[in-house]
């Protein structure tokens, strides 16, 4: 197999085991069963997925476990502390608190209320209005007065969706812009893919993940037995339940809308998030303004009944 190729299948086997951890933290997980889904003994898949993430599997797991716990915390106000700790795998809540006190520095009560109290819209509009001169003098920088108000979103089922991607690990903002202009669109026009739905799919919080860790996979949809060139990799967008808000804006303002969602509108939507990817999508007839930087999308969170 050439090297392209060796390094291709490699990520896609790591890719597989990090989905498989992210569906299944609420139990435990053995070694055997994940190096079966990396399809590598269990005596090489240690040492291998070590060397790929830079951290061992065991820290991997726990780092997901608590930062999907971190997520419930903070957009499940209600839930209790107990239910989060079953919830992400942890046999009890004093083992979570422990471990949770350890990586975020405070009690999960604690670091609720404090991350609750910063992403309120009140905190978030005084950060922006420190720049209210600079907005005066150029009007094309002027807040976009939809995403003052909470998000509205409605729960629609969606099938599941066959895509290749390729995934950006690191800070999000302006570079994931720069992802999809300068590896992911070049990509697209040669392989025959502009005016195909295209998607971003988020596999951490970046309030919560480090930023050399946050993981985001840039999407397009294939037809059916589409072979393409390039370094890219294929995966199914899980379908079911979701509940999807229309988001108008640019770039910088698509977190406040993420937060809107999870802070404002889950806690009283009577739903829950479950463990499939949260994704922007962009259909077809979306629209971007090059002049201002605005465009359109859904933003799609997976949900469950509480």
């Amino acid at each position: 197999m050439p090297a392209r190729e060796s390094r291709a299948e490699y990520a896609r086997r790591m890719h597989a085991v990090q989905e498989h951890v992210d569906a299944h933290l609420d139990r435990a997980l053995e070694l055997d069963e994940l190096a079966a889904v990396a399809h590598f003994s269990a005596f090489h898949f240690h040492r291998l997925f070590s060397a790929y993430m830079g951290e061992t599997l065991g820290e991997y797991v726990r780092r997901r476990r608590l930062e999907l716990g971190a997520l419930r915390l903070v957009s499940q106000p209600e839930l209790p502390v107990l239910n989060v700790a079953l919830a992400v795998g942890f046999g009890s809540p004093e083992a979570f608190a422990r471990a949770f006190k350890t990586r975020f520095g405070q009690t999960p009560s604690a670091w609720r209320n404090t991350e609750r109290a910063k992403r309120k819209p009140g905190q978030a509009k005084r950060k922006r209005d420190q720049a209210g001169a600079a907005r005066a003098r150029n009007p094309g920088l002027q807040r976009n007065a939809a995403q003052e108000a909470p998000m509205k979103a409605k729960l629609i089922d969606r099938k599941p969706v066959h895509v290749a991607y390729f995934r950006h690990v690191g800070p999000t903002g302006t570079e994931l812009s720069e992802f999809w202009r300068d590896e992911v669109a070049p990509w697209m026009e040669t392989n025959g893919l502009f005016g195909r739905t295209r998607y971003g799919v988020s596999h951490d919080d970046p309030g919560i993940t480090a930023p050399e860790q946050t993981r985001y996979d840039a999407c397009v949809e294939i037809p059916d037995g589409f072979t393409g060139t390039g370094k890219y990799l294929t995966t199914t967008i899980p379908g079911g339940r979701y509940a999807v808000a229309r988001f108008e804006g640019r770039a910088d303002q698509i977190g406040e809308a993420w937060a809107s969602l999870l802070r404002d509108w889950l806690p009283k939507s009577g739903m829950q998030l479950d463990a499939r990817p949260f994704f922007e999508h962009y259909p077809p007839t979306g629209h971007f303004d090059p002049k201002t930087g605005v465009f359109d999308c859904e933003l799609c969170i997976p949900v469950a009944p509480l």
